[in-house]
């Protein structure tokens, strides 16, 4: 209790974990996992992961941001040897173009942004349930919006971003 005899919330953190996840956007179904670092080499057992799960030889267009463990040697030298990967970065500041980002805004939002976790155990046992029962039935999200009605808008914004900046100076 505060001296005025207000109850006082205490957050205590229990810990973190790293959830590296892929979005297969053709059926909605997610591969995830969950790792104590987000280092390189934890990166390219994540890829040697989804790799296993696909037929052998097909395409496969990873899109991700450019978080420097993404770009390391370690990971350029193991997509080398993989020439059906291709890889497309998503420019600084548009991960929403990453598909994926709307499954994790999902997670935290059904699962994870109410959940009172006392251990990193019970976060990543809440993520493996919440992936289990979305692969029971996943389906692809939808752009609710034509490409040219989305660069309409980020024009939109870029103009009043522009005059706004300009009316400051």
């Amino acid at each position: 209790m505060s001296p005025s005899g207000e109850p006082i919330a205490i957050y205590i953190r229990h810990g973190t974990t790293s959830l590296l996840a892929a979005l297969d956007i053709a059926t909605g179904a997610v591969i995830g996992k969950c790792y104590k670092r987000h280092r390189a080499t934890e990166f390219r057992d994540f890829l040697k992961r989804i790799d296993a799960t696909l037929p052998q030889g097909r395409d496969v267009h990873l899109v991700m941001d450019n978080y420097a463990t993404h770009k390391t040697s370690k990971i350029k030298a193991w997509l080398a040897r993989r020439p059906h990967w291709h890889v497309h970065f998503t420019p600084t500041s548009a991960s929403w173009i990453n598909q994926v980002e709307r499954w994790f805004a999902e997670l935290t939002r059904k699962q994870l942004q109410r959940g009172v976790h006392r251990s990193t155990a019970d976060v990543e046992a809440d993520i493996a349930a919440f992936i289990d029962a979305h692969n029971e039935n996943p389906k692809p999200y939808r752009w609710v919006k034509s490409a040219d009605e989305i660069l309409a808008s980020v024009k939109r914004f870029s103009q009043k971003t522009q005059q706004n900046l300009c009316a400051e100076l």
